[in-house]
């Protein structure tokens, strides 16, 4: 389990353990995780301020936290803004011992291959998380998330990972599709991943169109982007080059669909739909998303883990779109993943 937070009234320069942030270890491995903690602090502020001046007047409240035994975050939430409904953005560093199935949450391999150790696993985890609802239903939501994890540190070199892995991803989930928007957005994820693998875009965009699929709807929660994760077969400083390069591409994806759709005219029918696909949104992240499973079972910070969580949403009995509508069209896009470039 992890320790309970404490509340801090001003943010640390980092969250790592003091033998985690000695600067002359020569350790790859405790490199990674100076590095990627900067990453992910510089990604929240960039993406915090994009998200202020989109919106043009409300701000984020910010919550730091820390864990006597050495890790901390950052919450920052902005609700009921002129644009945002609801948009949170974390960073976290945490250090705790996993209980078996959180294991089985945190990694799919060990679940697919079974190969999971009895006793509990001591792990490191550091990640940058986001959920970004709008108010007006021409503006998709999104989600993005970037996090390293080690386990299974021996006693004798604290640290000294066992396993280590990236994950992450980024995804749209309109309630109305613009095709121009979706197309945009898998274009910025393409040219992201091309940089380092051509291969990366066609796998992790299946991935996420994977992923993100509601079972007992028989649907994707929304019109995909890209996902990956347990990610440990590259070279540690090219996944780490390629989640900066994810992370920092979030902005030039998102924020100029936002800027061209927050101020359109819409309809209560509209609203309606939007809260019906929220609907969608909240049954795949308390049922299926691995994060939010990972953090109920070993003892995450409540707030944080259901920040994604929008502020309002619908569920209407046996309610189906007209065919051919825009709703349906949605609808159909979400059943039947396409490719958008």
């Amino acid at each position: 389990m992890i320790e309970k937070e404490t509340p801090e009234t001003h943010r640390p320069d980092t969250f790592l353990r003091d033998y985690d942030y000695d600067s002359s270890t020569q350790s790859s491995s405790l490199s990674v995780r100076n590095r990627f903690e900067k990453m992910i602090r510089d990604a929240q502020d960039s993406v915090c301020a994009a998200i202020e001046e989109a919106d043009g007047g409300a701000k984020f409240k910010e919550d730091v936290w820390s864990r006597p035994g050495g890790g901390g975050g950052i919450s920052r939430v902005l609700q009921d803004g002129a644009v945002w409904e609801k948009a949170g953005v974390n960073v976290s560093v945490v250090y705790g011992i996993m209980p078996p199935e959180a294991y089985r949450a945190a990694t799919s391999a060990a679940a697919a291959n079974g190969n999971v150790k009895p006793g509990p696993v001591p792990f490191f985890a550091a990640g940058i998380s986001s959920v970004l609802h709008p108010k007006n239903p021409f503006a998709p939501t999104l989600h993005f998330n970037y996090r390293y994890f080690e386990t299974d540190a021996p006693k004798d070199a604290p640290g000294a990972p066992r396993q280590w892995w990236f994950g992450g991803g980024t995804d749209l989930t309109p309630a109305y599709i613009f095709e121009e928007d979706v197309k945009h957005f898998h274009s910025v994820q393409k040219r992201a991943c091309d940089k380092f693998d051509p291969s990366f875009y066609p796998r992790f965009k299946k991935w996420c169109d994977d992923y993100f699929y509601i079972k007992h709807r028989d649907e994707r929660r929304g019109l995909g982007g890209i996902f990956f994760d347990d990610l440990n077969d590259y070279d540690q400083e090219m996944l780490l080059s390629f989640s900066t390069e994810c992370a920092n591409s979030v902005i030039s994806a998102y924020v100029p669909i936002i800027e061209k759709r927050k101020d359109t005219p819409f309809t209560d029918q509209h609203k309606a739909w939007q809260q019906l696909r929220r609907g969608r949104y909240v049954e795949f992240n308390l049922v299926y998303d691995r994060g939010t499973t990972f953090g109920l079972k070993t003892g995450g910070r409540i707030e944080s883990i259901l920040v994604s969580l929008p502020l309002t949403a619908r569920w209407e009995y046996d309610h189906a779109p007209e065919e051919g509508s825009e709703e349906w069209k949605l609808l159909d896009a979400c059943i039947n993943p396409k490719e958008w470039i």
